[in-house]
């Protein structure tokens, strides 16, 4: 069966194995399939490779001389922009001890050799999809202003979007957002107290260096890869008119109050770790609610209410 061929440009596949008979028998069939396919016949020869091209997707031995499959692709997911690349292992070994060697290297699957074409080429189109959803999702995020990062269950840093970059950067050095950030241990325990309780907004931490950095867990979106959403808190709450006297909820009333105090919506969605788009809708929510027309007039309202009741 022929894998697709619609898109503009060919998927890349990168096999690995020092087999000339299994790198023969892997071209011919991706070749027929519609990708385009590079061969290396040890770890070195693909570091070599991908640092020249990114693969769509890396078929990789396990046992292999010299760097053996598992820290081939170690040292393959140390890399960011190889990071989200479906690895799956081929190996004789079926031992649960290596297939579970090889999840926690980074692969997604194992293939056990002899090699079935068929089941190959259905497992490579179910973990390209996967990869293209993946993509898709994180595109998305990134365009949404959200301050998202996921880490793996060791605490190392796997992708975060551009505005949690910025803020973990500005907040823990220029290099915090990079692939050697890790979260600290007192971090790494309220995580896993997190995943056990469903990860309610109740249980937000704080980072220990960063008082008004904090974390919310908000669920594992893949094996070993779990989403967290990083809100720079304003320290004080709003004035309990706004939400008594004024019907705002608890969030408008934050909203109301920086914005009372000539912050821009780009500052107070950095402030509450929201997005630009979210504060827009929440100042929309409090013309209405106020019956006035712009951020002047609304901010006037909450001077007054504030002074009534101070």
């Amino acid at each position: 069966m022929r894998m697709s061929t619609e898109s503009k440009k060919r998927d890349i596949a990168l096999v690995v194995d020092d087999s000339p008979e299994t790198l023969r028998l892997l071209t011919d069939a991706l070749d027929s399939a519609g990708m385009t396919v590079m061969v290396a016949l040890d770890g070195a020869a693909a570091m070599r490779i991908v640092d020249q091209i990114t693969p769509d997707i890396v078929l990789l031995d396990a046992v292999m001389p010299g760097m053996d499959g598992f820290e081939t692709c170690r040292r393959l997911k140390r890399d960011a922009g190889l990071a989200n690349v479906p690895v799956i292992f081929m190996t004789g070994l079926a031992e649960t001890e290596h297939i579970v060697r090889g999840l926690e290297a980074g692969g997604v699957d194992y293939v056990a050799k002899p090699i079935v074409i068929e089941e190959m080429l259905a497992r490579i189109r179910v973990h390209l999809g996967n990869a293209r959803l993946t993509q898709s999702a994180r595109a998305a995020l990134d365009v949404s202003g959200r301050y998202l990062f996921a880490v793996n269950r060791r605490g190392k840093l796997l992708w975060a979007t551009p505005q949690a970059q910025k803020l973990l950067a500005d907040h823990h050095g220029a290099h915090a957002a990079d692939e050697d950030f890790m979260l600290p241990v007192s971090s790494l325990q309220w995580l896993e107290q997190a995943k056990g309780k469903g990860g309610s907004k109740s249980q937000a931490a704080s980072l220990p260096d960063n008082p008004q950095l904090r974390l919310y867990y908000m669920g594992e979106t893949a094996p070993n890869e779990f989403l967290l959403r990083l809100s720079r808190e304003s320290g004080t709450a709003p004035p309990p008119e706004f939400t008594s006297e004024l019907g705002l909820t608890t969030r408008e009333g934050e909203v109301l109050a920086w914005l009372s105090k000539g912050k821009t919506n780009r500052d107070i969605a950095q402030i509450l770790g929201l997005s630009p788009r979210t504060v827009d809708k929440h100042l929309e929510q409090i013309y209405a609610k106020l019956g006035v027309e712009n951020r002047t007039a609304a901010a006037a309202i909450a001077t007054n209410a504030t002074r009534r009741n101070s």
